[in-house]
């Protein structure tokens, strides 16, 4: 039976994502995506072309939320912009790692986090997921850019800082940290890319 209601399709694409963050794109097929949803294959293909399309339309859906989040903990709330900035960082350690007060918990077993799950894997399996994933990583460097100029408006970092190039030295920066990680099963990455991001922003402008 063909499930028509608008929750069936984010229910899927649940299920879809919490599989495929675990053991990626390719490594679950469409019978296990079908089981873990409780759904018939007509139900899947009432909403989706293909595999592929699936997997454009979890992208799409999943930058769209992570950008949300970005624009919480990145708008002005009277912190100085720095902070703010600092603040996503520490986000990514505790989503990406669980850090806590004695390093990782959980020593990075599986990424939560779609861009460093799927970046590498689908860049040559699909276009589709490619582009989707590269235009919302471009919207994550913009907003770090963004921060970066207000941080230098007051003064919580160098005037002479190039917030354009600085942004996205530190996002590929904490991808490469976030990588890291899963291969060491500890921390160490993300206590480095912190250290290296302090660094970077430099001392307060004034």
């Amino acid at each position: 039976m063909i499930l028509d209601q608008p929750s069936a399709k984010n229910h899927i694409l649940d299920c879809g994502e919490r599989l495929i963050a675990g053991k990626g794109f390719v490594g679950v097929g469409l019978a296990e995506i079908l089981a873990a949803a409780g759904v018939p294959k007509g139900s899947f293909y009432h909403y989706f072309s293909s595999k592929e399309r699936f997997g454009e339309e979890l992208l799409v859906r999943y930058m769209d939320q992570y950008l949300r989040r970005l624009d919480a903990l990145l708008s002005a709330d009277g912190t100085p912009a720095r902070a703010r900035l600092m603040r996503y960082w520490s986000y990514w350690n505790v989503t990406q790692c669980g850090i806590t007060a004695d390093g990782c918990s959980g020593a990075a077993t599986g990424s939560k986090c779609l861009i460093v799950k799927l970046s590498a894997e689908v860049a040559d399996i699909s276009e589709a997921m490619r582009l989707t994933l590269r235009d919302g990583t471009d919207q994550v460097v913009q907003r770090i850019a963004q921060c970066l100029q207000e941080a230098r408006a007051d003064g919580s970092v160098p005037s002479t800082l190039v917030a354009n190039a600085t942004a996205l030295t530190l996002y590929e920066l904490w991808l490469g940290a976030s990588l890291l990680s899963k291969l060491r099963r500890d921390g160490s990455p993300f206590a480095h890319a912190m250290d290296s991001t302090h660094l970077l922003l430099g001392p307060p402008g004034r």
